[in-house]
C-alpha cells in the first residue's frame, strides 16, 4: 500500500505534468471547461446538498464553533454564487500571454514582458468548500493546475465536487490531473506537500492561524498567507452620522467568522458621544458583546472593559473592541500597530482626510466610506478569489488570476549579437 508521503508525491507530480498542458490550453477550451464545471453542479446540486449535510452532521457531532460550521455550511444560494463565480471567471479576460513595457533599444532588440502561469498551486484549507470550486477556476482560467488539500469536515463536500470538476476538465480534453484533490486528510499529507518544491511551485494556506502558522514555518514551497483578520473601521471627525452607524453596523453583524469583518472599532472623540449610543443599541439588538477603552465606558458603562489582548484579537464572533482617539495620526498609528495589514476603512466627509488615511495605512486593502466586508475577491470583481495575501511581494490583497501569474522578460531581435 503506498505511504502518504508516496501518495501525495506522486499526486502532484502529476499535477506538474498537466501543467505544462494546461498552460499551453486556449482559452476558449479553459472557458468551455467553467462553464461545463458551473452546468455540472447546478445539476448535481441535490447530491452535493446531501454530501454537505453529513459533513455538517459530523462536524457537529465533533463540536466545531459556529464559525466554522458557518464556513462550512452549503446552501442553494452559496451554490449560485459558485456557479456565478465560474461564469465570472469564464468571462474575464485570460492574462495567460499578455505582453506589456515594450521598448525598443538602440541595437533594435525588442524588450518587454509576457505574462505566464505559475505552475502547480498547492492550496491548503478548512472548512469552506466553495475553495475547491474556486480554486479550481481560477488556477485553471490562469494556466495552473492545482493540487487541493481541504479539511477532513469538509471531505464529503469536496470529494462531490472535484469528481464534478474532473469530468468538466476530461470532457473538454484537459487533463484530469489538472485540478488534483488530496483524498487524504492526514496532518502528514500537509507536511508532503510542503515538502516537494520540485512539483508544487506556491501554496496558499486558507484556514485558521495555527494552520497557516504551520505552513510559513514549515513550508520549502514559496508561500501567499494572511494570518489574520483583524480589521478596522474608523469614524472620522468628519464622518456622516447616518453612513458611520450603516457601515460600523454591516463590518461587524454581516458575517461574524469571515476574515474581513470589523474587529476593532475606532470613533473620534468628537462624534462619540452622537455616535456610540446609537450603534451599541443596534449591536445589542444582534447580541454583539462590546468591550471599551476607559473613554467609551464613560458613554457606554454597561458594557466590558477592554483589555490590551482585545486590540490583539481576531475573534470570529460577536464580539467587538471599541476604542475612541483624539486623531486621525492615533487611529492611523493603532492600526498599523495592532491591525493585520488585512483590510481598514475610515468613514469621512474630509478629501484631505481620506487621502490621509489611504496613503498611511499599511494594509492590503485601505477603504474610504465601505465596509470592510467588500475585502473580497467577488465584490472586486475578480469573479472569485484563491485567498487574501497581507504580504507585500508578489500580490497583496485578494488574489485573482492576476495574482496567479507571473512575468517573464522576452527578447525579439532579428539576428542581433552583443559584440
Amino acid at each position: 500500500m503506498q505511504n502518504i508521503q508516496d501518495y501525495v508525491r506522486h499526486t502532484a507530480s502529476a499535477a506538474k505534468q498537466a501543467s505544462y498542458v494546461v498552460a499551453a490550453a486556449e482559452t476558449a477550451q479553459k472557458n468551455a471547461a467553467l462553464l461545463r464545471t458551473a452546468e455540472l453542479i447546478k445539476h448535481h446540486q441535490t447530491a452535493i446538498l446531501a454530501a454537505n449535510a453529513q459533513d455538517m452532521e459530523q462536524a457537529a457531532q465533533k463540536g466545531l464553533n459556529d464559525a466554522l460550521l458557518d464556513r462550512l455550511r452549503l446552501t442553494e444560494k452559496t451554490i449560485d454564487a459558485m456557479c456565478e463565480g465560474l461564469r465570472q471567471i469564464a468571462a474575464l479576460p485570460d492574462p495567460v500571454g499578455e505582453m506589456d513595457e515594450f521598448r525598443t533599444r538602440e541595437n533594435g532588440l525588442q524588450i518587454g514582458k509576457m505574462r505566464v502561469p505559475l505552475g502547480v498551486v498547492g492550496i491548503i484549507y478548512e472548512s469552506r468548500p466553495n475553495v475547491t470550486v474556486d480554486a479550481a477556476a481560477l488556477c485553471l482560467k490562469s494556466g495552473n493546475a492545482c493540487v487541493l488539500r481541504g479539511g477532513s469536515e469538509a471531505f464529503n463536500s469536496n470529494m462531490a465536487l472535484s469528481k464534478l470538476i474532473t469530468q468538466a476538465l476530461v470532457e473538454n480534453g484537459l487533463p484530469a490531473a489538472a485540478v488534483s484533490l488530496i483524498e487524504n486528510t492526514d496532518r502528514e499529507s500537509v507536511g508532503a506537500m510542503l515538502q516537494s518544491p520540485e512539483f508544487i511551485d506556491v501554496v496558499i494556506p486558507r484556514g485558521g492561524k495555527s494552520l497557516v502558522s504551520r505552513i510559513a514555518a514549515e513550508a520549502r514551497v514559496p508561500v501567499i498567507k494572511h494570518l489574520d483578520g483583524i480589521c478596522h473601521v474608523y469614524i472620522d471627525r468628519a464622518a456622516d452620522a447616518e453612513k458611520a452607524v450603516n457601515i460600523a453596523f454591516n463590518a461587524k453583524t454581516s458575517r461574524y467568522g469571515t476574515c474581513n469583518t470589523m474587529e476593532t472599532l475606532l470613533v473620534h472623540q468628537s462624534r462619540a458621544a452622537e455616535i456610540l449610543p446609537v450603534l451599541a443599541e443596534k449591536y445589542a439588538a444582534r447580541d454583539v458583546e462590546l468591550r471599551g477603552c476607559p473613554r467609551t465606558l464613560s458613554i457606554l458603562p454597561h458594557i466590558q472593559t477592554a483589555s490590551e489582548e482585545d486590540w490583539d484579537t481576531e475573534y470570529l464572533a460577536p464580539i467587538l473592541s471599541v476604542k475612541i482617539v483624539d486623531s486621525l495620526e492615533e487611529a492611523v498609528a493603532h492600526i498599523n500597530t495592532h491591525g493585520s495589514h488585512h483590510t481598514d476603512s475610515i468613514v469621512t466627509e474630509s478629501y484631505t482626510d481620506a487621502r490621509t488615511f489611504l496613503r498611511t495605512i499599511d494594509s492590503a486593502s485601505v477603504m474610504v466610506n465601505a465596509s470592510t466586508r467588500f475585502a473580497d475577491g467577488f465584490e472586486y470583481g475578480l469573479g472569485a478569489e484563491i485567498g487574501i495575501s497581507t504580504d507585500k511581494i508578489h500580490v497583496r490583497g485578494p488574489v485573482g488570476l492576476h495574482g496567479l501569474t507571473s512575468q517573464k522578460w522576452i527578447v525579439l531581435g532579428d539576428g542581433q549579437v552583443r559584440s
